[in-house]
């Protein structure tokens, strides 16, 4: 009985076997997934538009911290909007990363200021904004929101209109189409 118990638990942390899977080329490199907050696992590449003001858009809908008095889980979904200059956020680190606040103890708006604050150091933007939308506890939802600009003055003026004309959901996504 004690084999038994021990084999499918063996079965049930491995998921499928290798024989089921044997066609599928995505994740044959493993991934280490952080337990901690982590920016040194963000990554960036050249932007090869340089001259060319373009959007940038990632929506993370499965984002988790926690509470950093009550340690209980907080989730959110993430929208993260730049406009690169000479540097792009890779995406699979951005997604590492983002995971890697699953553990970190936080209140939501030093969360997103900090997502923020990190992408900038990062492939500083010509404008950058993030915004939290965090599932209510307590009955209140928070929906933080940080955002900067670089010192050119169409990019102070998009940050001045941006942050004047903030409201839950504006810049983000009518959640009827995110799923």
């Amino acid at each position: 009985m004690v084999m038994a118990k021990k084999n499918l638990s063996k079965k049930t942390r491995q998921g499928r076997d290798a024989k089921e899977l044997k066609d599928f080329k995505l994740g044959e490199v493993h991934t280490d997934y952080p337990n901690q907050y982590s920016p040194k696992i963000l990554e960036a590449f050249s932007n090869k538009n340089p001259t060319q003001n373009a959007w940038t858009s990632f929506i993370c809908t499965e984002f988790t911290s926690l509470c950093p008095k009550t340690g209980q889980p907080d989730f959110a979904k993430i929208f993260i909007n730049y406009i690169a200059d000479k540097k792009m956020v890779e995406s699979k680190s951005l997604k590492l990363y983002l995971f890697s606040f699953r553990n970190h103890g936080d209140f939501h708006e030093d969360c997103v200021q900090k997502i923020c604050n990190d992408l900038v150091e990062l492939i500083k933007p010509h404008y950058i904004e993030v915004m939290g939308e965090f599932t209510p506890r307590g009955g209140i939802a928070i929906f933080p929101l940080a955002s900067h600009s670089s010192s050119e003055k169409y990019f102070i003026n998009l940050k001045q209109k941006r942050f004047l004309d903030y409201a839950p959901g504006k810049y983000s996504m009518d959640l009827s189409k995110l799923y």
